[in-house]
């Protein structure tokens, strides 16, 4: 499992090791047990669709938010109370992506899932979860060519006009 940010690279690690159901079962629901979801500042209800992660089923919303100092910190909304599964992946996203780089996390694939969750899901589950992953990894992706556009060309960038209104720094 080279190539992934540090401590994603744990996480899958870890559930690599894990043979028993039991305990993969065990070690997900503790971590849904930490899902914080989105900080209004970011994104409020009613979440726009575009934000939406297709076809998942717990109803999953993704953010990036830019950081000073380029990096990106993810946020997501899981609308179903039931979408333990969801909750988890949030956590080991947030905490495992969060603070990289986006050309680091644009390289992550969606089949981390089946590293995560085994291969015991059902099609319709692990095609929403890798959804989350692919979500995630594409608003990374967009950063990091926005970040290359800037590079190239910075007199292109437009700079904020003064007296407008900050946005704030998330996708929306």
């Amino acid at each position: 499992m080279d190539g992934f940010p540090c401590r994603l690279k744990e996480y899958l690690d870890r559930f690599a090791r894990i043979e028993r159901r039991e305990e993969r079962i065990d070690a997900l629901i503790d971590l849904s047990e930490r899902f914080r979801p989105v900080p209004e500042r970011i994104a409020r209800r009613p979440y726009e669709k575009k934000d939406r992660v297709p076809g998942c089923e717990s109803e999953v919303y993704v953010w990036a938010e830019d950081l000073e100092d380029g990096a990106l910190r993810f946020h997501f909304a899981v609308e179903n109370p039931q979408g333990i599964s969801a909750k988890a992946l949030a956590v080991i996203l947030d905490e495992g992506l969060s603070g990289e780089p986006p050309e680091t996390i644009a390289a992550v694939s969606p089949d981390i899932v089946y590293t995560i969750f085994d291969r015991e899901l059902s099609m319709g589950k692990s095609l929403g979860l890798m959804g989350v992953v692919h979500m995630a990894v594409s608003l990374a992706r967009r950063r990091a060519v926005l970040k290359e556009k800037r590079t190239r060309s910075p007199s292109s960038v437009p700079e904020p006009s003064e007296g407008a209104e900050e946005k704030p720094v998330a996708e929306r």
